[in-house]
């Protein structure tokens, strides 16, 4: 089966990334369409356009997109982020974020195993808020967090299929129930609810202060950890720092329901400092398009790109060498 696929390399070294990604696809034998998408920076400073109406609609009809990274030095913060990546979560509905997390034993832990399930489309990113008085001394700023029991119970939902699919069958909450007494009332009250229909899947909870804690010195406590929007973020910048670099962390924002393309991105932005040199290490670009296989039912060919990136650890070189190496391994 033929996958048609919205490829959007995006800026800095997200085009060099996406294109060893796409490699290491070819070499695993997936007969794939790519169909290139012009977004991010360098297209908004030509032509003022950041996702036209027409662009997000030739996107809903592919199957899956593989992303590279969004954001240019000479674009101000949010107008890529807000108008490209928020958009097409919100367009496309694809209201879990999947981080995985794998990394041996090292000076400072025993070892990562996990997976963070983060809410991706209410919470703070909502942009519910607003100014008064703007550029005035007196000048107030709200920044609401929106939290739907529709839109928490199925991500805490999603998060108890994964857990009860794993080996450990462990689930851990994560948020700031002491404080946030609404929304957090509201979680814990959703993911008491959903737990009730999971008997076989154990559970927990962390403030999300705490959670940043073991993320650091114990890791190995968690299996999978589900937690909102803007905790997550957090989070899972701290996951990545503690099992390998932010440079090998890879996503997936699904749409379980599978009304439109799922997305799937590393997450280390697209470092313009390094782009052009060489140096970006394309692994979690690599795995990212490891899981989009994964989802449109390519399971066998993911399993043999996850199996030859986690065997990497000795592969150097250019950002090309690494993705070449691992192609041959595939």
């Amino acid at each position: 089966m033929k996958h048609r696929l919205a490829i959007l390399p995006g800026d800095g070294i997200g085009t060099e990334v996406t294109a060893e990604a796409l490699k290491v696809v070819g070499a695993a034998g997936v007969d794939y369409e790519a169909v290139p998408f012009d977004l991010g920076g360098e297209r908004y400073l030509r032509t003022g356009e950041v996702l036209p109406d027409s662009v997000l609609e030739e996107i809903r009809a592919t199957d899956a997109i593989l992303m590279g990274a969004m954001g240019h030095p000479d674009v101000a913060p949010g107008v890529l982020e807000r108008g490209i990546i928020l958009r097409l979560r919100f367009a496309l509905d694809l209201y879990v974020n999947v981080r995985p997390f794998r990394a041996g034993p090292s000076a400072f832990n025993n070892g990562v195993d996990m997976t963070v399930i983060r809410e991706n489309t209410e919470g703070t990113y909502a942009g519910e808020g607003g100014f008064l008085r703007k550029d005035t001394p007196h000048e107030v700023a709200t920044q609401g967090s929106l939290n739907t029991r529709m839109g928490v119970e199925r991500c805490i939902r999603f998060a108890f299929d994964l857990a009860r699919s794993r080996e450990r069958h462990h689930l851990t909450l994560v948020h700031k129930t002491n404080v946030l007494t609404f929304a957090g009332d509201l979680w814990q009250r959703a993911f008491d609810a959903v737990a009730a229909e999971y008997p076989d899947v154990a559970t927990g909870y962390h403030h999300v202060d705490a959670a940043c804690i073991y993320f650091v010195a114990e890791p190995g406590r968690y299996d999978v950890i589900v937690t909102d929007n803007l905790f997550g973020d957090i989070l899972t910048d701290l996951g990545g720092a503690v099992s390998g670099g932010i440079g090998r962390a890879a996503s997936a924002n699904l749409n379980p329901a599978r009304t439109g393309p799922s997305l799937f991105e590393p997450v280390h932005g697209s470092a313009p400092d390094i782009a052009g040199t060489g140096q970006a290490d394309p692994r979690a670009a690599i795995v990212s398009a490891a899981m989009l296989l994964d989802f449109v039912g390519e399971s066998e060919a993911a399993a043999r790109v996850f199996k030859a990136v986690s065997g990497s650890d000795d592969v150097t070189g250019t950002t090309s060498d690494i993705g070449s190496k691992i192609a041959e391994r595939v």
